[in-house]
């Protein structure tokens, strides 16, 4: 079976899209997956940081597409998560063959050798929105629930018109704890006004900066944590189980 691509889009910045790709692909590497994040911030990337991978990655996405290295050079397997890779964007200076056709290609060969593949977009719908799901099998739309982030939700949901139905989701992240109890309103006008299902929800949690300090995916540094627990029932959920969301929020 070949493995799916999944974009992580966010119409602004400051909703924790990057933590939630990193987070939930540990889950499923955790599952047994073998699971690939693909950082398509090009000169900005930052997703090694939140996979505690910081600098391990020499060759980036590029390379592969230039045929510079091979794939298997170019990902870098997490030390302490079998299964969790990481394929770096450019940092700077080849920004140019950084091409939607090039991923298009690129992921077609991912698609042979690995499960899942989590496309973090930067923030915002400019060239790295498009490159990030250019090739995608299915979108992931992360928002938060202030009024702005709903907003932009909205509009980045009107530039995946051409995504069959079913196949973009909607993640509320960093939901404040203190608003859980009434959580169930505010989550119902996300997804009215997103227009989306929902795949879940992720609290704030402050075990996320003290697992980025040690470099260790939040779901081995604080399993039992309500972000943990959170991206293990969103890779429940994209394998296909049914895994209902907490009392409160249905």
């Amino acid at each position: 079976m070949r493995g799916q691509c999944v974009g992580v889009v966010s119409g602004k910045g400051g909703t924790g899209k990057t933590s939630f790709a990193a987070g939930a692909a540990s889950a499923l590497a955790l599952r047994g997956r073998r699971v690939l994040c693909l950082d398509c911030d090009v000169g900005l990337r930052n997703l090694d940081l939140a996979m505690g991978l910081t600098d391990r990655a020499v060759m980036d996405f590029t390379d592969v597409a230039a045929a510079r290295c091979t794939l298997e050079e170019a990902v870098v397997e997490h030390p302490r998560l079998p299964g969790l890779f990481l394929l770096n964007a450019p940092a700077g200076g080849r920004s140019d063959e950084a091409s939607e056709e090039s991923i298009r290609v690129l992921l077609n060969a991912v698609r042979e050798q690995f499960d899942f593949c989590f496309l973090d977009a930067p923030a915002g719908l400019g060239p790295g929105f498009d490159l990030a799901t250019c090739g995608a099998d299915r979108v992931v739309v992360i928002t938060v629930s202030d009024p702005a982030a709903l907003r932009d939700a909205q509009h980045t949901v009107m530039r995946l018109d051409r995504f069959p139905q079913g196949t973009v989701h909607l993640v509320v992240n960093r939901m404040r704890r203190k608003l859980m109890r009434g959580a169930r309103a505010t989550i119902d006008d996300a997804m009215d006004q997103a227009g989306l299902p929902l795949l879940g929800v992720v609290p704030e949690d402050d075990a996320l900066p003290l697992a980025l300090s040690r470099e260790t995916p939040l779901v081995l540094f604080a399993p039992q944590s309500p972000a943990a627990r959170a991206y293990r029932n969103i890779a429940a959920r994209m394998l296909g189980e049914y895994t209902p969301l907490p009392r409160h929020m249905r």
